[in-house]
């Protein structure tokens, strides 16, 4: 039997996006999830066109799970050296963690100079170079894809590593989170986070910017996972902190659980969460399933639970909190 195949075009991506300012950062920055995706990222766009003293970064953002700086600089040409010192500038005048290059086409010289950044920075910093294609079969509408073609080797820094390990407890911590990170993404979609660091807590995206779901060894020997609200404006996380605490009976039977609700007045941010007590890091060792176990289930709960209330949440902020009242 013979079976209708349809060829894939590549497509001149500035057919779509005629400029890379006006066009193409944007939509990059309101699809950010689409290159976090393949970079194993939760990124969260924090400024376009940021200055770096008399340039202009193209995206700033936030990888969620360690709060680290993000800068992305796109072309729609193929990489060049002025893009490359370009690059270099905002990462320093930014104090980048992650620096994303994305362009039609990566030059092999070019290729070559992001690995070699990769191979001579120490593990706090990782550098990508990203080929962004647009392609399409007959007549669909076309589909970007975003094809890295140089990533941070691990490898490559092993010896710098080694120079500056992480503690037994940070490395622990890893290990831990690490799992939690794998279970999370491969079994849940709930993240496109793939190596975890050697911290004690971690951020995920919920889709509203300003709102978050938390994993943190507290204090007092806890394992807490929270729904977090920090937008920039301290009377609309109240606002919504106190829309939620009018759902409380609701809320609480539906995650099964009384909650910690802690509105922080003397702080920016509130949180409500659920805790695991007398739960350290230490205690991995030997209850590793069973605490990685209750983290992701309580994750998610909070996420099914307050997720599709975040909305209603922000708009009830937004009306009870005039426009003129500072953050």
């Amino acid at each position: 039997m013979d079976v209708a195949l349809g060829t894939l075009e590549h497509i001149d991506p500035r057919t779509v996006w005629r400029t890379e300012a006006g066009a193409f950062t944007p939509w990059l920055a309101k699809n950010i999830d689409r290159l976090a995706e393949v970079l194993g990222l939760d990124l969260e766009v924090t400024e376009t066109e940021g200055a770096v003293g008399d340039f202009a970064c193209d995206i700033v953002a936030r990888d969620l799970t360690s709060s680290r700086p993000v800068i992305i600089e796109n072309q729609l040409e193929p990489t060049d050296h002025r893009h490359l010192g370009q690059l270099i500038t905002y990462a320093a005048g930014l104090d980048a963690a992650v620096v994303v290059w994305v362009s039609r086409e990566v030059r092999e010289e070019h290729r070559q100079a992001i690995d070699w950044l990769n191979r001579h920075t120490d593990e706090g910093i990782e550098f990508f170079a990203v080929v962004v294609e647009l392609v399409r079969i007959g007549d669909s509408v076309p589909a970007v894809l975003f094809r890295p073609v140089a990533s941070p080797n691990a490898w490559g820094k092993a010896t710098v590593e080694a120079k500056s390990a992480p503690s037994e407890r940070s490395a622990a911590y890893q290990a831990f989170f690490q799992q939690v990170f794998d279970e999370l993404r491969i079994k849940h979609a709930f993240t496109n986070a793939k190596v975890a660091q050697p911290q004690n807590w971690y951020s995920f995206k919920s889709g509203n910017t300003g709102f978050y779901y938390n994993a943190t060894f507290a204090k007092g020997g806890k394992l807490r996972a929270e729904l977090y609200i920090d937008t920039p404006n301290k009377a609309m996380n109240k606002a919504a902190f106190d829309y939620f605490l009018g759902l409380k009976g609701e809320v609480e039977s539906e995650m099964g659980a009384s909650l910690d609700w802690e509105r922080l007045d003397n702080a920016r941010a509130s949180r409500i969460s659920v805790v695991l007590p007398d739960t350290d890091i230490d205690d991995a060792a030997v209850r590793s399933d069973e605490m990685r176990s209750w983290l992701v289930g309580q994750l998610l709960k909070i996420k099914a639970t307050f997720g599709p209330r975040i909305p209603a949440a922000l708009a009830s902020a937004k009306a009870a909190v005039p426009a003129s009242v500072p953050t």
